[in-house]
C-alpha cells in the first residue's frame, strides 16, 4: 500500500509543469507545455503563407532609393558585367593620365565611408551611404601610399577582369605584400575600389574564402551541380563565395533558421531538427560574411520564406542580427544587395533568461564595454524603429547580464532542439 501510494505521488509530480521538475521524472523544464508537432507545424505553415503573401503583394512595388525624395544625396553601387568595370577602370586611368601630363598630378575621388557619412532610411529599413567624398592625392605626404595602393587595387581588378577569374582577398594581399603591408589595408581599398566604381564587390571578381555553411530542406544548383543540404551531413554545405555560381533553388521548407554561432548550429544539425520542423538552417559562425548574406537574401527572395534569428543574448548577438537586417556602416554603399527584410528575432532574447529560468552560474555580468555597446545600440534609429528590441536592449543593460545560446546546454545538451525553439515556435514568441 505504501508502495503504491508512492508511485502515485510520483506520478502526480510529472504531471505539473513546475520549471523545476527533477531528474527523476526524466522531464526538461516547460517541456510539458509543448503541444503535439502537427500543431507546430500547422502553425508554421501558417507562418510561411502570409511571408509569401505578404513577399508577392510588396514585390510588386517595391521602394527603391531612387523613390525616395531624401534630403541627403545617397549612391548606391549595382552589380555590373566584367566588361563594364573594366571599361570603367579604363575610363579613370585614362583620365589620370590626362592629369598628369597636364602638370596637375593626380588624386583619387573617393566616397567617404566614414560614420557621419551613413544614413538610415525607415522606408527601406536599412543603412544607406551618403554622397560626400574625399580627395585622395597622390602628391600629399598623408595619402600617397593610400592612393598608390589604389591605383595597385585598380591595376589588379584589370586584370582579373582581362582573364575573367576569380580569386581571394588573401590572393590579392599577396600579390604586393610588401605595399600592403596588412590585408586590412588592402581589404578597406577594395570597398573603395567598388564605391569609385560605382558596383558591387563581387563585380570585381574578388572573393572571401569559404566560411558560412547552410544545411536542411534546401536544393540548389552550385556551378551546375545540384546540391541536396539534407544529404550534406552534420556539417553541412559550405555556402559559395562567388553568388553567381548558385542557382535553381527549390525547397519544402516552412521557414529559414539564422543561427550565430557554429556550436548552436552543430546541435542543430546533429539533431536534424530540420526533420522534424522542416527549415533551411544558416550560419556564417560568428561575424556576417559577404558571401552568406548574399546567400541569405537570395533564399529569402527566392524562396519567400519567414527568416528567425537565433543570437546570444549579449550586444553582439544583437548588432550580428542588424548587419543581416540593416546591413553593416562598412558595406552600407552596397545595403541593397546585402540585406534581408524582415528578419524576426528569436533568441535568446534577455527576457528569456528568467522566462526560462536560466541558472545564475550560466549567466555572464556584462563588462562596462558590453553596457557602452548596449547603450549605443539604443541610439540607433533601426533600433528605436523596432520597440521590442528597445525593451530587450533596456532590460539587458538593466540587469548587466549576458547569456549564450550555449547556457541552455545545462539542462540538456539538445535542450535547445527539444525543447527551447520548439517551444518558442509554438508560442510565435518572435519579435
Amino acid at each position: 500500500m505504501a508502495g503504491d501510494k508512492k508511485k502515485r505521488r510520483r506520478a502526480d509530480d510529472s504531471s505539473e509543469s513546475d520549471p523545476d521538475v527533477g531528474p527523476a521524472t526524466k522531464s526538461l523544464p516547460f517541456q510539458k507545455r509543448l503541444k503535439p508537432d502537427s500543431v507546430i507545424l500547422s502553425s508554421l505553415k501558417s507562418l510561411a503563407e502570409h511571408e509569401t503573401a505578404s513577399t508577392s503583394t510588396s514585390s510588386s512595388k517595391t521602394i527603391t532609393l531612387a523613390d525616395l525624395s531624401l534630403a541627403s544625396a545617397c549612391r548606391e553601387v549595382s552589380d555590373l558585367p566584367l566588361s563594364a568595370v573594366q571599361s570603367e577602370i579604363e575610363s579613370i586611368i585614362l583620365s589620370l593620365a590626362h592629369s598628369i601630363l597636364s602638370g596637375r598630378g593626380f588624386s583619387f575621388s573617393v566616397p567617404s565611408r566614414s560614420s557621419a557619412n551613413q544614413l538610415y532610411v525607415p522606408e527601406l529599413d536599412r543603412i544607406v551611404l551618403k554622397d560626400k567624398s574625399s580627395v585622395r592625392p597622390y602628391a600629399s605626404v598623408s595619402t600617397v601610399r593610400k592612393a598608390t595602393i589604389t591605383a595597385r587595387i585598380l591595376q589588379l581588378i584589370h586584370q582579373l577582369c582581362l582573364k575573367n577569374i576569380h580569386v581571394t582577398k588573401r590572393d590579392l594581399f599577396y600579390t604586393d605584400v610588401k605595399l600592403f603591408q596588412d590585408q586590412t589595408q588592402s581589404d578597406s581599398v577594395l570597398d573603395d575600389v567598388s564605391c569609385i566604381l560605382g558596383c558591387t564587390r563581387s563585380s570585381l571578381n574578388v572573393v572571401a574564402a569559404e566560411k558560412g555553411v547552410v544545411v536542411g530542406r534546401l536544393i540548389f544548383s552550385d556551378n551546375g551541380d545540384m546540391i541536396d543540404c539534407t544529404k550534406m551531413g552534420m556539417g553541412g554545405k559550405a555556402i559559395p563565395p562567388n553568388i553567381d555560381r548558385v542557382g535553381d533553388m527549390q525547397s519544402d521548407a516552412l521557414f529559414i533558421l539564422l543561427v550565430e554561432k557554429d556550436a548552436a548550429y552543430m546541435r542543430l544539425a546533429e539533431d536534424r531538427f530540420y526533420n522534424r520542423y522542416p527549415c533551411i538552417i544558416v550560419t556564417a559562425k560568428g561575424q556576417p560574411d559577404v558571401a552568406t548574406r548574399l546567400f541569405l537574401r537570395k533564399m529569402k527572395m527566392e524562396l519567400k520564406l519567414p527568416v528567425l534569428a537565433l543570437v546570444d543574448s549579449d550586444p553582439y548577438g544583437l548588432k550580428i542580427l542588424s548587419v543581416y537586417g540593416c546591413g553593416s556602416k562598412n558595406m552600407s554603399y552596397d545595403s541593397a544587395n546585402l540585406t534581408t527584410p524582415d528578419i524576426k528575432w528569436l533568441g535568446i532574447r534577455p527576457s528569456d533568461l528568467d522566462k526560462y529560468t536560466i541558472p545564475e552560474q550560466c549567466r555572464l555580468p556584462m563588462t562596462e564595454q558590453d553596457i557602452k555597446t548596449g547603450k549605443d545600440l539604443l541610439e540607433e534609429d533601426f533600433v528605436k524603429k523596432n520597440p521590442g528590441w528597445v525593451e530587450e536592449l533596456n532590460l539587458m543593460v538593466k540587469t548587466r547580464q549576458k547569456a549564450e545560446i550555449q547556457a541552455l546546454s545545462s539542462f540538456d545538451f539538445q535542450y535547445l532542439s527539444k525543447v527551447y525553439l520548439p517551444l518558442k515556435l509554438q508560442q510565435k514568441d518572435w519579435i
